[in-house]
């Protein structure tokens, strides 16, 4: 079906991931789901959205942004590699975003997307296998002390 609306409205509703929004459509309310949002690549005006009908009691599968919280462990660095996860969820229910947090995690750590902690009425969809977010240490750190002292040594030698 298409329909015409206020873009400045739906240009504000579309800037939220998984946005819910309910429509008056010929005297009836639907509830929508914003699926695709096609926007001209330089003016950055809104084209053309996708919407799809939903029931309020009915489960969506969805694509949620990774938030990544937290400190690692002194002298490492969390690496996050995946930013959005694949759920199934309440059509009313749809998370702004999953919290992964990676406070005080040591150099090894890895965060698997199953270890990821839902809420009840939240499915997995994506590999439980998944790589989220993993902990290194700095690459360099010795070999920069090795590098002065092998500068040292040619100094002396000349």
């Amino acid at each position: 079906m298409h329909l015409s609306v206020d873009a400045h409205a739906l240009g504000l509703i579309v800037r939220h991931a998984n946005a819910l929004i309910e429509l008056e459509i010929e005297g009836e309310k639907q509830l929508v789901l914003v699926k695709d949002v096609q926007k001209d690549p330089v003016r950055q005006i809104i084209e053309h959205v996708d919407l799809v009908i939903v029931n309020r009691d009915e489960t969506v599968d969805v694509e949620v942004p990774v938030h990544v919280v937290g400190a690692p462990f002194a002298g490492t660095n969390a690496l996050q590699e995946l930013n959005v996860l694949r759920l199934s969820v309440p059509a009313t229910n749809i998370p702004e975003f999953v919290e992964v947090s990676v406070e005080g995690l040591e150099a090894g750590s890895q965060i698997l997307a199953g270890q990821i902690s839902l809420a009840s009425d939240e499915t997995l969809l994506d590999d439980p296998e998944h790589l989220v977010v993993h902990i290194v240490a700095p690459r360099g750190g010795s070999s920069a002390e090795e590098g002065v002292e092998e500068a040292g040594a040619e100094g002396e030698a000349e």
